[in-house]
């Protein structure tokens, strides 16, 4: 075995306490949409053999699930608003639980990241502001522009945060170990942050703490509902997905990361550069900072490798390391990375709908 292997080894497969959750290793699935639910985005058996097959990972988290029919931005998400979904996703607890995994569910609004072909009453979807994203989303099996979405009213926002923490409490009651709030990748929460495209002139825009308000009902909300030990969050300092930007992103994660600690969540979970794999992309950033100002578990992902992982917890820069596409194409990453095996490569072709090609039918080691 070379020094290198046995760095990995020892890094990347040993034991975390998260919350209340012995983890065997420090591999995270991150969460990946893939566009399979059923009628009335519903997970079904294939979503369960999927993750199944997984959950060797440390820990598994889902793809983002909306909270609400409003949330959606995709054709064939998942919820977790409704009984039928609470159903579906436990069959796909059971599933993980019976095969020895952890699993958590990432909770999702998508805001003015959607189209109205997917809004109750082909309505217009919802954002902090009435500014359209320039990005597209998946309806009818095809990339369409996005809607251009309405301003939610300052006496709506408290029934979002009302969906969050039901769904929160609806994930618990479906079998999952825990719940990630989505505040990443330009999505409803990263819109309020964002002074790209948060405009309001009330008590959640403007100043960054107002912009940081509606995260930090939602996070309260959530850990209230079920514990922060249940309670992780993912944030994308400097992503430009969907069209997101904000001018000085240090200083609102700064500020930002200071509050979350104090509600103390079991985990950030950081995108560290452009969503998909740039490390290098956009302004420097220290993410180093967030790490030393959260005293919870921080999940590092983008880009990383079993090497650049292990060196990550070998030195503290991350407890756990979150791989995505890797996860589609190799079921048991896990083990791939332990033995230093070839990857399987993805097929982007199967990314977004379909059966179980693609998604269930990817080879493992021998």
């Amino acid at each position: 075995m070379s020094e290198h292997r046995q760095e990995a080894e020892g890094a990347l497969f040993e034991p975390f306490r998260l919350g209340r959750l012995e983890q065997p290793n420090r591999i995270v699935m991150a969460p990946l949409t893939r566009n399979r639910a059923g009628e009335g985005n519903v997970p079904g058996p294939l979503a369960a053999r999927y993750y199944q097959q997984r959950a060797s990972a440390g820990l598994l988290i889902t793809e983002a699930s909306q909270i609400s029919p409003e949330g959606q931005g995709y054709q064939a998400t998942p919820g977790i608003h409704s009984p039928e979904q609470i159903a579906g996703w436990r069959h796909v607890t059971d599933a993980v639980h019976a095969n020895g995994g952890r699993i958590f569910i990432q909770l999702w609004h998508v805001g003015r990241v959607s189209h109205v072909a997917l809004q109750p009453g082909r309505v217009a979807p919802v954002a902090p502001s009435a500014i359209a994203a320039n990005t597209k989303t998946f309806v009818n099996g095809a990339f369409v522009e996005t809607s251009a979405p309405r301003a939610l009213r300052l006496d709506e926002i408290a029934g979002v945060v009302a969906d969050y923490r039901k769904a929160a409490a609806n994930a618990i009651a479906a079998g999952f170990d825990g719940i990630e709030i989505h505040a990443a990748n330009g999505y409803l929460i990263d819109q309020f942050l964002r002074d790209s495209a948060n405009r309001r002139e009330d008590a959640y825009g403007g100043p960054i703490e107002n912009r940081a308000r509606f995260l930090l009902e939602v996070l309260a909300a959530s850990i209230a509902e079920v514990g922060g030990d249940r309670v992780g969050i993912r944030l994308s300092p400097v992503t430009p997905s969907n069209d997101i930007a904000d001018s000085d992103p240090q200083a609102l994660f700064g500020y930002l990361i200071a509050k979350i600690d104090a509600l103390k969540p079991v985990y950030v979970h950081v995108v560290e550069g452009a969503t998909g794999g740039d490390r290098d992309f956009g302004q420097p950033f220290d993410y180093g900072a967030l790490r030393r100002a959260f005293h919870g578990a921080y999940i590092a992902n983008n880009g990383y490798t079993g090497a650049t992982a292990a060196a990550a917890v070998t030195s503290g820069a991350a407890d756990l390391v979150a791989f995505g596409k890797a996860f589609i194409a190799n079921p048991d990453l896990v083990e791939r990375l332990r033995r230093g095996a070839p990857l399987n490569a993805p097929d982007v072709a199967t990314f977004y709908g379909g059966g179980a090609e693609g998604y269930t039918d990817y080879p493992t080691l021998g």
